[in-house]
């Protein structure tokens, strides 16, 4: 395991522990929200630092190309469902239940598609795409807005639900077109 699947991995173990900071917020325990915001920010940077030193000491690998989406995945999914669920929080900020479906069903439709492609070609090649990254950014940003609770943060969560959006139809797109390239091939065989 290379040192950018043990950051990978890192933030995958981080999950629990922002999910439990947020499960046990209370107004009285204000400061979870904090600890909950510093872990969130600690995931986030360790996205981009083990993306990096992927790249630039040429470590990608067969299991960061799964590790790297898992966290990110399990992090935001986790994010959006505690943070639609508080009702707790100081202004009442949390994200409404249409933009947490949105955000869940676009991962789990890249998820059941990613198995569907593996079953059908026995390989899959994950690679993040230009608008699959802008949906991740604005997800962080606006977990992070709502967190704050940033009085602006639905601004945030409208420009991450459009590349949500974006991005879930491209990777649909791109999903049927390998499908399709491999029954061209079967049936020119």
């Amino acid at each position: 395991m290379n040192f950018a699947n043990k950051i990978s991995t890192f933030r995958i173990l981080s999950v629990p522990f922002f999910i439990a900071s947020l499960i046990y917020y209370s107004k009285d325990k204000d400061y979870l929200r904090f600890v909950a915001l510093v872990i969130f920010i600690l995931a986030v940077i360790s996205d981009a630092v083990d993306g990096y030193i992927a790249r630039k000491s040429k470590q990608i690998s067969k299991a960061g190309l799964v590790l790297d989406p898992l966290g990110d995945k399990l992090l935001l999914v986790s994010a959006f469902i505690c943070l639609y669920l508080m009702n707790e929080f100081p202004q009442g900020i949390r994200f409404p239940l249409w933009v947490t479906l949105i955000v869940v069903s676009r991962d789990a439709m890249i998820l059941l598609g990613a198995v569907v492609v593996y079953i059908v070609k026995q390989k899959i090649d994950i690679f993040p795409t230009r608008w699959g990254k802008l949906t991740t950014t604005f997800q962080m940003l606006s977990v992070m807005a709502v967190l704050i609770q940033w009085h602006f943060s639905y601004i945030l969560w409208w420009i991450a639900v459009f590349f949500t959006i974006i991005s879930g139809l491209d990777y649909v797109k791109r999903g049927f077109k390998i499908l399709y390239a491999l029954d061209n091939s079967r049936n020119n065989s």
